[in-house]
């Protein structure tokens, strides 16, 4: 089977018949089996193999939806029915689904083919899948590099060829950062603008399901089918979802103003090629006639610690439904109530997310509350603003998406060091705004980054444009 890097292409092939939906779906199939990288947790061949057959027949005749012969893998935290799903925890082992996310029955209903779920960091915490109950996730330009995190199941999936797209979930950079390691498009969607229904719930008022493509073409057709007001989710929004495909050329010729910061230009941990490369870009769009320009946040150095002081307060909040008493994993010691919650959680969880469980309940303890979660709160409320302030005189702001490019497995050890390559990512889930990282550097080391672009609220159609204009 040919190695495709577009869905466009397969488009073409099955339109001449040179391949069929069963064919490339066994094919993806085979490639998973034969994958060294621990990307998939689980292929979903009977289910996978039904819905080709059935995609094949509406494409005869002529019925066939958008996303016909579009093999898709999806995130280990994202629910379809009558199949297991595990946050890639041990906490959930043996979890059957008993509904599909919004995400999902969207996709099935313009004909994707979803072929199974991707390993990822235990209940999407942290940043370079080295968190999963299941093991680590290999790069598969490097099998001794980290893929990323969260959603690194689903950036090497699609780089090593196992299927023509994923959805990841990002958080404070778990789309984008693996995107920026693997060589690929990865895209955060406006806070609201995809339902959250069916997303194991890491920090909610943070959480947003996206695609990880090979090209903007793919990403903005995948988040064209997936957003729009979902009834089961009220924080998502009922603003008219834009023709995304349609309006790739929106930004051709026009002048526009961006953006880059300063402050992260600046910042100690930057890799020098980064930066250089960063630099190089801002040049390049000086060059067409759009206008560059510095501007100071520094608000940078707050961005980490605040979203890590809100984030593990609601994940304190929302991992206490995972018991043992309910559903998932229960411990074999447990003899009554107490030992059920204690054996179950202490056994169940990883030492990532009981870490994060512990730092939020400390949050959100009665002596501390206001003077850490009250205090995040309004932290948050002033990026917001500074970063709206900012989109008052700018079409775009440009930074990189990662301060590193991929590193190796076991590299980073203390936590804190950890938390801070998401300190380029976070900005975006704080603000609620649309990021997305193109695949624009490659290092001397040989592996590749991403430059980041974000755009203000529900500009999510402009941000696609123009990140289609710079990938040209």
């Amino acid at each position: 089977m040919k190695n495709y890097t577009s869905f466009a292409s397969i488009k073409e092939d099955l339109a001449d018949k040179t391949i069929s939906c069963v064919e490339l779906t066994n094919g993806y199939i085979q490639n998973i089996k034969n994958s060294k990288t621990n990307s998939f947790l689980e292929i979903f061949e009977t289910s996978a193999l039904e819905q080709a057959q059935k995609v094949d027949k509406k494409i005869a005749d002529k019925t066939a939806g958008k996303l016909a012969g579009m093999v898709i893998g999806i995130k280990d935290n994202i629910c379809y029915k009558g199949h297991q799903l595990s946050g890639a925890s041990k906490i959930l082992e043996g979890f059957e689904s008993i509904y599909s996310a919004t995400v999902v029955e969207k996709l099935l209903a313009e004909d994707a083919i979803i072929i199974g779920r991707l390993n990822c960091d235990e209940f999407a915490m942290g940043g370079s899948n080295e968190n999963s109950a299941y093991g680590n996730v290999l790069n598969p330009i490097d099998h001794t590099k980290v893929p990323g995190g969260s959603s690194g199941g689903s950036a090497a999936a699609v780089k090593e060829g196992l299927c023509i797209a994923t959805l990841g979930s990002d958080t404070g950079g778990s789309i984008r950062q693996p995107a920026s390691f693997c060589g690929l498009v990865g895209y955060k969607p406006t806070y609201g603008r995809v339902s959250r229904y069916g997303l194991l719930a890491y920090a909610s008022s943070f959480d947003q399901i996206g695609p990880l493509t090979h090209n903007v073409e793919d990403t903005a057709l995948i988040t064209e089918v997936i957003a729009g007001k979902d009834r089961h989710d009220s924080t998502s929004s009922s603003k008219e979802v834009e023709n995304y495909t349609q309006k790739l050329d929106e930004t051709k010729g026009k002048k526009l103003k961006i953006a880059y910061l300063t402050d992260c230009l600046s910042s100690k941990g930057l890799d020098s090629e980064i930066k250089d490369k960063t630099l190089a870009v801002i040049a390049d769009l000086k060059a067409k006639g759009h206008t560059v320009e510095g501007v100071d946040f520094p608000l940078l150095d707050y961005v980490v610690p605040n979203y890590y002081i809100l984030t593990t307060a609601e994940a304190s909040s929302n991992l206490s439904r995972y018991d043992g008493a309910r559903y998932g994993y229960r411990s074999p010691e447990a003899k009554d109530l107490e030992s059920t919650y204690k054996l179950s959680r202490s056994e169940g969880f990883g030492a990532e997310v009981k870490r994060r469980i512990m730092l939020g309940t400390f949050v959100l303890s009665a002596g501390y509350y206001d003077a850490y979660y009250t205090k995040g709160l309004r932290v948050r409320n002033i990026i917001k603003t500074k970063t709206e302030e900012i989109f008052k005189d700018y079409d775009f702001i440009l930074l990189p998406t990662t301060p590193t490019t991929a590193f190796d497995i076991g590299g980073i050890k203390d936590p804190i060091a950890m938390y801070l390559q998401d300190i380029f990512t976070v900005h975006a889930n704080l603000a609620g705004i649309p990021a997305i990282s193109l695949p624009l550097g490659e290092h001397s080391n040989g592996m590749p980054f991403g430059i980041q672009l974000m755009a203000k609220s529900f500009d999510d159609a402009k941000l696609l444009a123009f990140s289609s204009e710079l990938m040209k």
